[in-house]
């Protein structure tokens, strides 16, 4: 076990948004003026914790050789799969002869690009010494309502719940254990920590920023740009950088 784990970001970008209703997959989409993708990988680059981001494309990808981050030097791309769950699988195969089984992954979708670098300092610092590993989150404001059809069922009691966010962080091993045993037993694991749950391990919920906006349909593109602009202007990320500084 290494005395000091690195720190690897992995970035599944393989799926093709169709709710977005848009022939460019929604991780390519214009937000002021560069690639959804590129705002997020920039965002984990700046962080100088992060060793590298290894971003999961689709085998049809005609898009992420053209963005202004496909050879930098900090940047992996391997080919994903048609889940999430081996498109994360396809990265962490990548990192098996350079990275510890101790090291930390963290999971990003390519749609969140409103992180933070406060919200990953968070990640890090809050879940470095816990045993299993954590994700952000944030907690349910809203009455929440289960349906059957179109008509209300029940009212379900909104304490306790969160919306699951990204990144989810984990050890290495821990995570590639987790997801392959899952995928083995044909189980459905919509996020990291859904797999690791079912291991049977209880990852730590940390409090994130509600404008860790995931996009997925229309409205979402301005709503991004606007918290962009927000965050710019309260001095919560740098202007985007592309390039390996010196």
């Amino acid at each position: 076990m290494s005395l000091f784990p690195r720190y690897w970001a992995v970035v599944p970008a393989a799926g093709i948004g169709s709710r977005m209703q848009s022939e460019c997959p929604k991780q390519y989409l214009n937000l002021l003026g560069t690639p959804v993708l590129v705002h997020t990988v920039a965002t984990l680059l700046s962080h100088t914790a992060i060793t590298q981001v290894i971003v999961a494309v689709s085998p049809e990808d005609e898009h992420w050789m053209d963005t202004a981050l496909a050879e930098h030097p900090r940047v992996h791309f391997v080919t994903g799969g048609s889940t999430r769950a081996a498109s994360v699988l396809a990265a962490l195969s990548s990192l098996e002869e350079r990275a510890d089984e101790h090291d930390f992954v963290l999971v990003h979708d390519a749609a969140r690009p409103c992180l933070t670098l406060h919200d990953v300092n968070k990640l890090m610092t809050e879940v470095r010494q816990h045993p299993v590993g954590g994700i952000l989150g944030c907690p349910v404001r809203d009455t929440m309502k289960r349906t059957r059809g179109s008509d209300i069922e029940a009212t379900v009691e909104r304490e306790e719940l969160w919306h699951a966010l990204t990144p989810q962080m984990f050890r290495l091993g821990l995570l590639r254990n987790s997801l392959l045993d899952a995928l083995g037993a044909e189980v459905g694991v919509t996020d990291e920590a859904s797999a690791v749950e079912w291991a049977g391990f209880r990852p730590l919920m940390v409090t994130g920023r509600s404008d860790n906006l995931k996009i997925t349909e229309p409205l979402d593109l301005p709503l991004a740009e606007f918290y962009l602009q927000q965050q710019l202007a309260q001095g919560l990320r740098l202007p985007l950088l592309v390039e390996e500084q010196d």
